[in-house]
């Protein structure tokens, strides 16, 4: 579907606006720019009537979600920490799996608090293509202000020019609550787009979110060489171990999550009874080293006894 002069008008005013919340001169390259691609070829996804929500190709977890994660509402995904960034690339992987059911050239929107950003880094071209992004589809916006991230968010939904808005904030900010997820969350109904809510570092709360998806590192497998056999000590694909916290099905699901960025589809990680999380005294998982000759290599246990009375 083409894209009408309205809706680009609109993509131009939203870039214009998001360089001001930045901070940054608006320049009028990034319209030039634009035009010498030719624009985008369209500001809607296709087949919105026939495939409302985005799937996995994973039964057990498609099942789970009704079908897939809905592309008309909000989503939410909520990572336990900062240390890494499994969540992160998670999201990532979901915006290329949308980039590669497209019809239409639609770029993919991420906005970061300027907290978040400092914490996690900005987005890298070649780490983008490496996920499967096409790094020309993607806007990295970083609004001063949590206020003006919301209100960035809420006027990207609307304009319809965008295949996906990704907002990330850090752990659970007041200003950022069950009314402000409500009102996301009916922005992205009536406008038909979808909207992933990036939690870092953050605990289950109430949200309007339809879903919610708790995400952690997984150990990745081998690569496998062309006779089928393993290479050892190499890492393959990432894999992603999801939890879905917050669904319309009661009953609780776990499961590790491969990503495939060179066929862009998520495959249920092979041998899912080996794959466990890290240790957490661990900084790599794997082998641990011995413990060093002069004191130990864990604090000892706190016990029953807090404080003893001054002898003098």
């Amino acid at each position: 579907m083409a894209q009408t002069p309205m809706a680009r008008e609109r993509l131009f005013a939203l870039r214009e606006q998001i360089a001001r919340l930045e901070g940054s001169p608006v320049a009028a390259a990034h319209r030039d720019a634009a035009d010498a691609e030719g624009g985008l070829k369209g500001a809607g996804l296709e087949g919105e009537g026939e495939r409302p929500r985005l799937s996995f190709q994973v039964p057990l977890l498609d099942e789970a979600l009704d079908g897939g994660l809905p592309l008309d509402g909000l989503s939410e995904l909520r990572s336990p920490s900062l240390r890494d960034a499994a969540a992160t690339g998670f999201a990532l992987a979901l915006a290329a799996l949308l980039q590669n059911g497209a019809a239409d050239r639609s770029p993919v929107l991420w906005i970061s608090d300027r907290v978040t950003a400092m914490e996690q880094g900005l987005p890298y071209a070649l780490g983008l293509k490496d996920i499967g992004l096409e790094p020309a589809l993607f806007l990295h916006a970083v609004p001063r202000r949590l206020e003006d991230a919301l209100w960035l968010a809420e006027s990207a939904i609307e304009s319809g020019a965008f295949l996906v808005s990704i907002l990330e904030v850090r752990g659970n900010p007041a200003h950022f609550g069950l009314t402000e997820s409500r009102r996301l969350s009916l922005r992205a109904k009536a406008a038909g787009r979808p909207l992933l809510l990036l939690r870092q570092a953050g605990e289950e709360e109430a949200s309007s979110a339809a879903y919610r998806l708790l995400v952690e590192p997984a150990p990745a497998t081998s690569r496998f060489l062309p006779d089928g056999s393993m290479l050892g000590g190499s890492i393959g694909n990432p894999v992603f171990r999801l939890t879905l916290e917050k669904s319309r099905n009661p009953a609780p699901l776990s499961l590790a999550l491969e990503w495939n960025p060179h066929d862009r589809q998520f495959l249920l990680a092979r041998g899912p009874d080996d794959i466990r999380l890290a240790d957490p005294f661990a900084t790599h998982p794997g082998a641990r080293l011995p413990a060093s000759s002069h004191r130990p290599d864990c604090p000892p246990a706190m016990g029953p006894v807090l404080a003893f009375d001054r002898a003098s």
